[in-house]
């Protein structure tokens, strides 16, 4: 296998996560709640296999100590994908940071940052390198 094709079949479970949100964008559009999005998407994807945990608690800590703070990731797919998802007019840096926090906190190799805009459905996915922490914006070439 070549080098472009194996680069591609690592990272092909993104594009099936993003073909299941075109679904939902498609039969339900813009304007819903982010959580009807999650919902429809959790069930597309345990439809297909995956297992799907749908807003899991991110705790804080200080050294040894959880503080009384915890964020909410929307999805976790597979125990090892992290999904963010926005129904706003567009993406910006702040929503970026907070999947790329959730990835860094929690050490989850993938992330995605899934919006259901007006102007259709928008992806981004991420790589957390484990060895060095460092967060790249995967592209299928």
């Amino acid at each position: 296998m070549d080098l472009i094709a194996e680069y591609n079949k690592k990272y092909e479970f993104f594009r099936e996560i993003t073909g299941m949100a075109m679904k939902v964008h498609r039969k339900y559009r813009y304007g819903l709640l982010e959580s009807a999005y999650e919902a429809a998407l959790k069930y597309l994807l345990e439809q297909k296999g995956h297992k799907v945990e749908r807003q899991v608690c991110l705790p804080i800590y200080w050294d040894d100590v959880q503080l009384d703070q915890t964020y909410r990731m929307d999805l976790v797919i597979d125990g090892d994908i992290i999904v963010e998802l926005k129904a706003i007019a567009h993406i910006d840096t702040p929503h970026r940071r907070q999947l790329w926090n959730y990835m860094n906190l929690t050490h989850l190799p993938f992330g995605m940052l899934i919006n259901f805009s007006p102007e259709g459905l928008y992806s981004e996915w991420y790589h957390r390198d484990p060895k060095t922490g460092i967060i790249d914006k995967v592209k299928l070439l």
